[in-house]
Protein backbone atom coordinates (compact mmCIF):
# COMPACT_ATOMS: atom_id res chain seq x y z
CA UNK A 1 0.00 0.00 0.00
CA UNK A 2 2.87 2.31 0.48
CA UNK A 3 4.56 2.03 -2.54
CA UNK A 4 0.90 2.67 -4.31
CA UNK A 5 0.57 5.76 -2.18
CA UNK A 6 3.95 6.81 -3.38
CA UNK A 7 2.90 6.96 -6.71
CA UNK A 8 -0.02 8.14 -6.26
CA UNK A 9 1.56 11.42 -4.87
CA UNK A 10 4.12 11.35 -7.81
CA UNK A 11 1.21 11.19 -10.71
CA UNK A 12 -0.29 14.22 -9.03
CA UNK A 13 2.71 15.79 -8.76
CA UNK A 14 3.76 15.45 -12.29
CA UNK A 15 0.40 15.21 -13.90
CA UNK A 16 -0.29 18.85 -15.03
CA UNK A 17 4.15 18.62 -16.21
CA UNK A 18 2.64 15.33 -18.25
CA UNK A 19 -0.37 16.72 -19.51
CA UNK A 20 2.00 19.79 -21.21
CA UNK A 21 4.52 17.12 -22.45
CA UNK A 22 1.67 15.04 -24.11
CA UNK A 23 -0.21 18.27 -25.86
CA UNK A 24 3.50 19.48 -27.42
CA UNK A 25 4.11 16.21 -28.68
CA UNK A 26 0.22 16.21 -30.37
CA UNK A 27 0.83 19.60 -31.52
CA UNK A 28 3.97 18.96 -33.20
CA UNK A 29 3.82 15.30 -35.02
CA UNK A 30 6.28 13.91 -37.00
CA UNK A 31 6.20 11.39 -39.47
CA UNK A 32 8.16 7.26 -39.19
CA UNK A 33 11.87 8.34 -39.76
CA UNK A 34 11.47 12.06 -39.59
CA UNK A 35 11.02 12.43 -35.95
CA UNK A 36 13.84 15.14 -35.48
CA UNK A 37 11.98 17.48 -33.45
CA UNK A 38 10.46 15.09 -31.43
CA UNK A 39 13.48 13.49 -30.53
CA UNK A 40 15.54 16.86 -29.67
CA UNK A 41 12.06 17.66 -27.52
CA UNK A 42 12.64 14.82 -25.65
CA UNK A 43 16.60 15.08 -25.08
CA UNK A 44 16.01 18.47 -24.09
CA UNK A 45 13.68 17.36 -21.12
CA UNK A 46 16.04 14.67 -19.91
CA UNK A 47 18.68 17.33 -20.38
CA UNK A 48 16.92 19.61 -18.17
CA UNK A 49 15.95 16.38 -15.63
CA UNK A 50 20.19 15.59 -15.57
CA UNK A 51 18.93 12.16 -16.63
CA UNK A 52 21.95 10.68 -18.82
CA UNK A 53 20.84 9.17 -22.59
CA UNK A 54 21.80 7.98 -25.52
CA UNK A 55 20.71 9.40 -29.03
CA UNK A 56 20.78 8.58 -32.51
CA UNK A 57 19.49 4.78 -32.40
CA UNK A 58 17.68 3.86 -35.72
CA UNK A 59 18.43 7.63 -36.61
CA UNK A 60 15.42 9.00 -34.41
CA UNK A 61 15.73 6.67 -31.23
CA UNK A 62 16.89 7.71 -27.60
CA UNK A 63 17.22 5.38 -24.73
CA UNK A 64 18.50 6.08 -20.89
CA UNK A 65 18.50 4.21 -17.89
CA UNK A 66 17.75 4.29 -14.07
CA UNK A 67 19.23 2.60 -11.77
CA UNK A 68 18.02 1.12 -8.69
CA UNK A 69 19.86 -0.33 -5.76
CA UNK A 70 22.03 -3.10 -7.18
CA UNK A 71 21.88 -2.03 -10.54
CA UNK A 72 22.87 -5.39 -12.01
CA UNK A 73 20.54 -7.44 -10.29
CA UNK A 74 17.65 -7.13 -12.54
CA UNK A 75 17.24 -5.73 -15.97
CA UNK A 76 14.03 -4.12 -17.70
CA UNK A 77 13.00 -2.37 -20.30
CA UNK A 78 9.84 0.19 -20.59
CA UNK A 79 9.67 1.37 -24.45
CA UNK A 80 7.24 4.07 -25.83
CA UNK A 81 6.95 4.97 -30.13
CA UNK A 82 7.29 8.70 -31.34
CA UNK A 83 6.45 8.72 -34.74
CA UNK A 84 2.68 9.82 -36.15
CA UNK A 85 0.64 8.86 -39.06
CA UNK A 86 -0.46 10.58 -42.30
CA UNK A 87 -3.91 11.91 -41.40
CA UNK A 88 -5.51 15.13 -41.47
CA UNK A 89 -6.76 16.15 -37.88
CA UNK A 90 -10.18 17.43 -37.34
CA UNK A 91 -10.38 18.38 -33.68
CA UNK A 92 -10.69 21.92 -32.81
CA UNK A 93 -8.38 21.54 -29.70
CA UNK A 94 -5.60 24.19 -28.63
CA UNK A 95 -2.96 21.71 -28.96
CA UNK A 96 -4.17 20.81 -32.22
CA UNK A 97 -1.65 19.53 -35.01
CA UNK A 98 0.02 22.57 -36.22
CA UNK A 99 1.40 20.16 -39.00
CA UNK A 100 -1.09 20.10 -41.96
CA UNK A 101 -1.58 16.12 -42.77
CA UNK A 102 -0.08 14.27 -40.10
CA UNK A 103 -1.70 13.81 -36.44
CA UNK A 104 -0.41 11.43 -33.80
CA UNK A 105 -4.32 10.22 -34.85
CA UNK A 106 -2.66 6.69 -32.71
CA UNK A 107 -1.73 7.86 -29.67
CA UNK A 108 1.76 7.67 -29.74
CA UNK A 109 2.36 11.51 -28.10
CA UNK A 110 0.43 9.70 -24.75
CA UNK A 111 2.75 7.10 -25.21
CA UNK A 112 5.40 8.89 -25.28
CA UNK A 113 4.25 11.45 -22.41
CA UNK A 114 3.27 8.46 -20.22
CA UNK A 115 6.77 7.03 -20.30
CA UNK A 116 7.97 10.14 -19.31
CA UNK A 117 5.80 10.56 -16.63
CA UNK A 118 6.83 6.93 -15.34
CA UNK A 119 10.92 8.01 -15.73
CA UNK A 120 10.06 10.83 -13.54
CA UNK A 121 8.25 8.82 -11.33
CA UNK A 122 10.91 5.99 -11.04
CA UNK A 123 13.97 8.50 -10.66
CA UNK A 124 11.97 9.66 -7.88
CA UNK A 125 11.71 6.24 -6.05
CA UNK A 126 15.04 4.70 -7.35
CA UNK A 127 15.87 3.86 -3.63
CA UNK A 128 13.00 1.62 -3.63
CA UNK A 129 13.55 -0.65 -6.19
CA UNK A 130 16.28 -3.44 -6.76
CA UNK A 131 17.95 -3.46 -10.68
CA UNK A 132 18.12 -1.20 -13.19
CA UNK A 133 15.27 0.14 -15.90
CA UNK A 134 16.14 1.07 -19.59
CA UNK A 135 13.54 3.48 -21.17
CA UNK A 136 13.44 3.06 -25.06
CA UNK A 137 11.83 5.80 -26.82
CA UNK A 138 11.45 4.20 -30.33
CA UNK A 139 10.79 5.37 -33.83
CA UNK A 140 8.71 4.17 -36.72
CA UNK A 141 6.09 2.11 -35.08
CA UNK A 142 3.89 2.82 -37.85
CA UNK A 143 5.96 2.35 -41.44
CA UNK A 144 7.92 -0.89 -42.36
CA UNK A 145 10.44 -2.15 -41.90
CA UNK A 146 10.00 -0.78 -38.20
CA UNK A 147 12.04 1.17 -35.94
CA UNK A 148 11.89 -1.34 -33.10
CA UNK A 149 13.59 -3.99 -35.94
CA UNK A 150 16.47 -1.23 -36.20
CA UNK A 151 16.70 -0.51 -32.82
CA UNK A 152 16.99 -3.80 -32.11
CA UNK A 153 19.78 -4.36 -35.33
CA UNK A 154 21.10 -1.22 -33.56
CA UNK A 155 22.15 -2.94 -30.27
CA UNK A 156 19.19 -1.53 -28.09
CA UNK A 157 18.81 -4.80 -26.39
CA UNK A 158 22.59 -4.92 -25.07
CA UNK A 159 24.21 -2.64 -23.06
CA UNK A 160 22.22 -3.63 -20.45
CA UNK A 161 20.43 -6.67 -21.80
CA UNK A 162 16.91 -6.42 -20.27
CA UNK A 163 15.35 -9.56 -19.43
CA UNK A 164 11.74 -8.41 -19.61
CA UNK A 165 10.25 -5.53 -22.01
CA UNK A 166 7.02 -3.75 -21.21
CA UNK A 167 5.60 -1.78 -23.78
CA UNK A 168 1.87 0.08 -23.93
CA UNK A 169 -1.15 1.17 -26.24
CA UNK A 170 -4.12 3.72 -26.08
CA UNK A 171 -7.31 2.10 -26.13
CA UNK A 172 -10.38 4.00 -26.41
CA UNK A 173 -12.46 1.27 -26.34
CA UNK A 174 -11.64 1.51 -22.72
CA UNK A 175 -12.78 3.89 -20.19
CA UNK A 176 -9.33 6.08 -18.48
CA UNK A 177 -9.01 4.56 -15.35
CA UNK A 178 -9.15 0.76 -16.83
CA UNK A 179 -6.25 -1.53 -18.69
CA UNK A 180 -6.49 -4.72 -20.15
CA UNK A 181 -4.51 -7.99 -21.04
CA UNK A 182 -3.71 -11.14 -23.44
CA UNK A 183 -2.20 -13.81 -22.29
CA UNK A 184 0.14 -15.28 -25.17
CA UNK A 185 -0.66 -14.83 -28.85
CA UNK A 186 -1.96 -11.30 -28.62
CA UNK A 187 -1.42 -9.40 -32.54
CA UNK A 188 -0.97 -10.37 -35.82
CA UNK A 189 1.85 -10.19 -38.25
CA UNK A 190 1.45 -8.26 -40.69
CA UNK A 191 2.79 -8.43 -44.33
CA UNK A 192 2.16 -6.22 -47.67
CA UNK A 193 1.39 -7.98 -51.00
CA UNK A 194 1.88 -6.32 -54.43
CA UNK A 195 0.97 -8.08 -57.50
CA UNK A 196 1.14 -6.84 -61.25
CA UNK A 197 -0.49 -9.14 -63.63
CA UNK A 198 0.74 -8.39 -67.67
CA UNK A 199 -0.34 -9.45 -70.60
CA UNK A 200 -1.59 -8.06 -74.13
CA UNK A 201 -3.82 -5.14 -73.60
CA UNK A 202 -6.42 -4.02 -76.14
CA UNK A 203 -10.04 -3.68 -77.44
CA UNK A 204 -12.49 -4.95 -74.87
CA UNK A 205 -14.68 -5.83 -78.09
CA UNK A 206 -11.53 -8.38 -79.61
CA UNK A 207 -11.20 -10.87 -76.56
CA UNK A 208 -9.73 -13.72 -78.86
CA UNK A 209 -6.25 -10.51 -79.97
CA UNK A 210 -5.79 -10.10 -76.35
CA UNK A 211 -4.97 -11.31 -72.80
CA UNK A 212 -7.96 -9.93 -70.53
CA UNK A 213 -5.62 -8.49 -67.60
CA UNK A 214 -8.85 -7.70 -65.91
CA UNK A 215 -10.57 -10.58 -65.75
CA UNK A 216 -7.62 -12.49 -64.51
CA UNK A 217 -7.19 -10.25 -61.92
CA UNK A 218 -10.67 -11.04 -60.54
CA UNK A 219 -9.93 -14.30 -60.56
CA UNK A 220 -6.73 -14.28 -58.67
CA UNK A 221 -8.39 -12.00 -56.14
CA UNK A 222 -11.17 -14.16 -55.56
CA UNK A 223 -8.97 -17.66 -55.51
CA UNK A 224 -6.36 -16.19 -52.64
CA UNK A 225 -9.14 -16.35 -49.94
CA UNK A 226 -8.81 -19.68 -50.16
CA UNK A 227 -5.59 -18.92 -48.35
CA UNK A 228 -7.86 -18.34 -45.58
CA UNK A 229 -9.72 -21.43 -45.56
CA UNK A 230 -6.23 -23.68 -45.73
CA UNK A 231 -4.74 -21.91 -42.70
CA UNK A 232 -4.56 -25.13 -39.92
CA UNK A 233 -6.21 -25.78 -36.50
CA UNK A 234 -8.17 -22.60 -37.77
CA UNK A 235 -5.62 -20.05 -37.07
CA UNK A 236 -7.12 -16.42 -37.43
CA UNK A 237 -6.04 -15.56 -40.66
CA UNK A 238 -6.76 -12.67 -43.07
CA UNK A 239 -5.79 -11.51 -46.63
CA UNK A 240 -7.46 -8.87 -48.13
CA UNK A 241 -6.89 -6.97 -51.51
CA UNK A 242 -7.67 -3.19 -50.49
CA UNK A 243 -6.00 -1.63 -54.17
CA UNK A 244 -7.19 -2.65 -57.74
CA UNK A 245 -5.29 -0.44 -60.81
CA UNK A 246 -6.93 -1.67 -64.16
CA UNK A 247 -5.84 1.78 -66.23
CA UNK A 248 -8.05 0.74 -69.04
CA UNK A 249 -11.20 2.18 -70.53
CA UNK A 250 -15.03 0.90 -71.15
CA UNK A 251 -13.42 -0.89 -73.67
CA UNK A 252 -10.27 -0.90 -73.08
CA UNK A 253 -8.12 -3.99 -71.66
CA UNK A 254 -4.89 -2.58 -70.05
CA UNK A 255 -2.00 -4.10 -70.47
CA UNK A 256 -1.05 -4.52 -66.58
CA UNK A 257 -3.63 -4.24 -63.44
CA UNK A 258 -1.48 -3.71 -60.17
CA UNK A 259 -3.15 -5.64 -56.78
CA UNK A 260 -2.27 -4.29 -53.07
CA UNK A 261 -2.94 -5.86 -50.04
CA UNK A 262 -2.26 -7.68 -46.85
CA UNK A 263 -1.91 -10.90 -45.44
CA UNK A 264 -2.33 -11.07 -41.71
CA UNK A 265 -2.26 -14.77 -39.40
CA UNK A 266 -1.37 -15.75 -35.40
CA UNK A 267 1.47 -18.74 -36.20
CA UNK A 268 4.70 -17.82 -38.03
CA UNK A 269 5.46 -21.41 -39.34
CA UNK A 270 1.70 -21.21 -40.83
CA UNK A 271 2.65 -17.43 -42.05
CA UNK A 272 5.79 -19.09 -43.87
CA UNK A 273 3.09 -21.88 -45.69
CA UNK A 274 0.74 -19.19 -46.21
CA UNK A 275 3.24 -17.00 -48.58
CA UNK A 276 4.17 -19.81 -50.81
CA UNK A 277 0.39 -21.13 -50.87
CA UNK A 278 -0.27 -17.31 -52.02
CA UNK A 279 2.26 -17.48 -54.95
CA UNK A 280 1.55 -20.85 -55.99
CA UNK A 281 -2.27 -19.74 -56.74
CA UNK A 282 -1.42 -16.97 -57.85
CA UNK A 283 0.92 -18.03 -60.70
CA UNK A 284 -1.17 -20.69 -61.94
CA UNK A 285 -4.47 -18.56 -62.35
CA UNK A 286 -2.14 -15.88 -64.64
CA UNK A 287 -0.11 -18.49 -66.47
CA UNK A 288 -3.08 -20.48 -67.42
CA UNK A 289 -4.43 -17.19 -68.85
CA UNK A 290 -2.13 -16.68 -70.74
CA UNK A 291 -0.67 -13.72 -68.63
CA UNK A 292 2.72 -13.47 -66.71
CA UNK A 293 2.53 -11.91 -62.81
CA UNK A 294 5.32 -10.48 -60.49
CA UNK A 295 4.62 -11.11 -56.94
CA UNK A 296 6.41 -9.04 -54.15
CA UNK A 297 5.38 -10.26 -50.54
CA UNK A 298 6.90 -7.55 -48.51
CA UNK A 299 7.76 -9.28 -45.12
CA UNK A 300 5.95 -6.70 -42.28
CA UNK A 301 6.07 -7.49 -38.37
CA UNK A 302 5.79 -10.63 -36.91
CA UNK A 303 3.01 -12.18 -33.96
CA UNK A 304 3.10 -10.70 -30.90
CA UNK A 305 3.21 -12.49 -28.31
CA UNK A 306 2.85 -11.79 -24.67
CA UNK A 307 4.82 -14.29 -22.14
CA UNK A 308 2.34 -16.21 -20.43
CA UNK A 309 4.37 -16.34 -17.05
CA UNK A 310 5.56 -12.68 -17.10
CA UNK A 311 2.10 -11.62 -18.22
CA UNK A 312 0.53 -13.30 -15.36
CA UNK A 313 2.86 -11.24 -13.08
CA UNK A 314 1.78 -8.05 -14.74
CA UNK A 315 -1.64 -8.89 -14.07
CA UNK A 316 -1.79 -9.05 -11.08
CA UNK A 317 0.04 -6.05 -9.72
CA UNK A 318 -1.95 -3.84 -12.17
CA UNK A 319 -4.93 -5.68 -10.18
CA UNK A 320 -3.24 -4.31 -6.77
CA UNK A 321 -2.21 -0.97 -8.41
CA UNK A 322 -6.03 -0.60 -10.16
CA UNK A 323 -8.53 -2.50 -8.47
CA UNK A 324 -9.57 -5.74 -9.63
CA UNK A 325 -12.54 -4.56 -11.58
CA UNK A 326 -10.30 -2.15 -13.81
CA UNK A 327 -8.55 -4.86 -15.60
CA UNK A 328 -9.83 -6.79 -18.25
CA UNK A 329 -8.71 -9.72 -20.34
CA UNK A 330 -8.71 -8.89 -23.86
CA UNK A 331 -9.54 -10.96 -27.27
CA UNK A 332 -6.49 -11.04 -30.45
CA UNK A 333 -6.24 -8.15 -32.68
CA UNK A 334 -6.06 -8.61 -36.30
CA UNK A 335 -3.72 -5.31 -36.18
CA UNK A 336 -0.18 -5.55 -35.67
CA UNK A 337 2.70 -3.42 -33.83
CA UNK A 338 5.80 -3.57 -34.00
CA UNK A 339 6.93 -4.07 -30.78
CA UNK A 340 6.32 -7.91 -31.82
CA UNK A 341 10.45 -7.61 -32.93
CA UNK A 342 11.04 -7.36 -28.78
CA UNK A 343 9.05 -9.78 -28.22
CA UNK A 344 10.16 -12.57 -30.44
CA UNK A 345 13.47 -12.14 -29.00
CA UNK A 346 12.83 -11.38 -25.36
CA UNK A 347 9.62 -12.07 -22.88
CA UNK A 348 7.92 -9.19 -23.11
CA UNK A 349 4.31 -7.51 -22.21
CA UNK A 350 2.08 -5.46 -24.31
CA UNK A 351 -0.73 -3.78 -22.93
CA UNK A 352 -3.71 -1.07 -23.27
CA UNK A 353 -4.67 1.44 -21.22
CA UNK A 354 -8.24 3.06 -21.56
CA UNK A 355 -8.47 6.69 -23.02
CA UNK A 356 -12.66 7.65 -23.67
CA UNK A 357 -14.65 9.24 -21.01
CA UNK A 358 -17.22 6.52 -21.36
CA UNK A 359 -18.45 3.83 -23.52
CA UNK A 360 -20.44 6.84 -25.52
CA UNK A 361 -17.25 8.53 -26.37
CA UNK A 362 -15.33 6.40 -27.87
CA UNK A 363 -12.56 8.59 -30.99
CA UNK A 364 -11.63 5.75 -32.80
CA UNK A 365 -7.37 4.91 -33.34
CA UNK A 366 -6.12 6.10 -36.70
CA UNK A 367 -9.24 8.54 -37.02
CA UNK A 368 -9.09 12.47 -37.93
CA UNK A 369 -10.86 12.77 -34.18
CA UNK A 370 -8.78 10.72 -32.59
CA UNK A 371 -7.64 12.16 -28.68
CA UNK A 372 -7.59 10.90 -25.50
CA UNK A 373 -9.27 11.83 -21.94
CA UNK A 374 -6.00 13.54 -20.85
CA UNK A 375 -6.84 11.78 -17.20
CA UNK A 376 -5.74 8.39 -18.86
CA UNK A 377 -1.94 9.84 -18.61
CA UNK A 378 -2.51 9.14 -14.72
CA UNK A 379 -3.40 5.44 -15.71
CA UNK A 380 -0.66 5.19 -18.04
CA UNK A 381 2.14 6.42 -16.24
CA UNK A 382 1.28 5.08 -12.60
CA UNK A 383 0.59 1.70 -13.69
CA UNK A 384 3.47 1.32 -15.67
CA UNK A 385 5.69 2.57 -12.50
CA UNK A 386 3.98 -0.02 -10.17
CA UNK A 387 4.45 -2.86 -12.42
CA UNK A 388 7.98 -1.50 -12.99
CA UNK A 389 8.98 -1.92 -9.05
CA UNK A 390 6.91 -4.92 -8.20
CA UNK A 391 8.82 -6.65 -11.17
CA UNK A 392 12.60 -5.75 -9.94
CA UNK A 393 11.64 -6.37 -6.94
CA UNK A 394 10.64 -10.05 -7.00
Amino acid sequence: MELKNNIDRLVEKYFDVVVNIRRHIHENPELSFHEYETSKYITSLLDSWNIKYKTGIASTGISCIIEGRNPNKKIIALRADIDALPVTEENNTQYKSKNIGVMHACGHDAHTASLLGTLLILNELKDQFEGTIKFIFQPAEEKLPGGAKQMIEEGILENPAPEFILGQHVYPELTYGKVGFKKGVYMASSDELYLTIKGKGGHAALPEKITNTVLIASQIILALQQVKELSPNNIPTILSIGKVIANGATNVIPNEVNLEGTFRTMDENWRKIAHKKITDIAKSIAEKQGATIDINIKKGYPVLINNKNSTEKIIQYSKEYLGNENVVDLDIRMTAEDFAYYSQKIPATFYRFGTSLDSENIKPLHSSNFDINEESLKTGMGTMAYISIKYLNN
